[in-house]
């Protein structure tokens, strides 16, 4: 995928043309150039839905294999990838977001409160915790 870049202002103008969190920034611009939306390529994260190898099931959230998480902790970003049915970060795999969270922090911490992940095919980072239905 090709990077641009950009500068505050316009970045802080695509976020504030989102009409909700399911909408990229991506989106914005297909919309702004006239372009017709993209059809979504990324498998559906309900548990139900099949799963395809690597992926990740979490609390009833099925994360595809190549979905990226991200975390600031003290200043410093933390990056981990789905693979191979977990969640991998620096070549250990982990079986929970809190147990990675945990991992971070030397602490215990929410894990679906710390984590953001990025689907793949989706430019925009989201907090995992807005995946999980209300019940959980």
């Amino acid at each position: 995928m090709a990077t641009i870049e950009i500068d505050f202002d316009v970045y802080k103008a695509l976020i504030l043309r989102r009409s909700s969190e399911e909408l990229s920034e991506n989106d914005v611009l297909r919309d702004l150039l006239g372009l017709p939306p993209k059809k979504s390529t990324a498998p559906s994260l309900e548990a139900g839905a099949s799963a395809a190898r690597g992926d990740w099931l979490a609390k009833g959230v099925r994360f595809p294999a190549g979905t990226e998480f991200r975390a600031s902790y003290k200043g410093q970003t933390f990056l981990a990838r789905v693979e191979d049915g977990g969640l991998m970060m620096n070549g250990q795999s982990f079986d929970s977001p809190s147990a990675a969270a945990r991992h971070v922090t030397h602490t215990n911490v929410n894990g679906w409160n710390f984590w953001e992940c990025r689907l793949p095919g989706h430019a925009g980072w989201k907090t995992i915790r807005a995946l999980r239905s209300p019940k959980r």
